[in-house]
């Protein structure tokens, strides 16, 4: 099996159970803390490009209602990576790479592509 590489946060609930099933699946994992240890400018820029905005941008997170109306609207208008990059909590997780391939959250989709 590949080696998957697993971002998000160690308190992440999500982030836990998606770590917990791909053990269990036998798979070698990585598991990199976004806001401790991630190269985000060097990460978000390639999965904005692998995966686009609207998937990568968590916009149902209580760090985006906390944003003021003008951040918000430079990220919609374009401006999402700086904002990412800035913020790692709005990035929705995990992010899991495989190979050259990159998933976002652990939806049924993303877990029938693994598990």
């Amino acid at each position: 099996m590949a080696d998957i590489t697993l971002y998000g946060l160690k308190n992440c609930d999500t982030c836990k159970k998606a770590l917990r099933a791909l053990e269990a699946a036998g798979h070698t994992l990585h598991f990199i803390d976004i806001r401790a240890e991630a190269d985000l400018a060097v990460k978000v820029p390639l999965w904005l490009l692998a995966v686009g905005a609207d998937a990568l941008l968590n916009k149902r997170s209580t760090t985006w209602r906390t944003l003021e109306d003008h951040e918000k609207a430079a990220a919609e208008a374009g401006a999402v990576e700086a904002l990412l990059i800035a913020t790692p909590t709005l990035i929705k997780r995990p992010v899991i790479e495989r190979d050259d391939e990159v998933m976002v959250g652990w939806t049924s989709k993303v877990q029938s592509q693994l598990l």
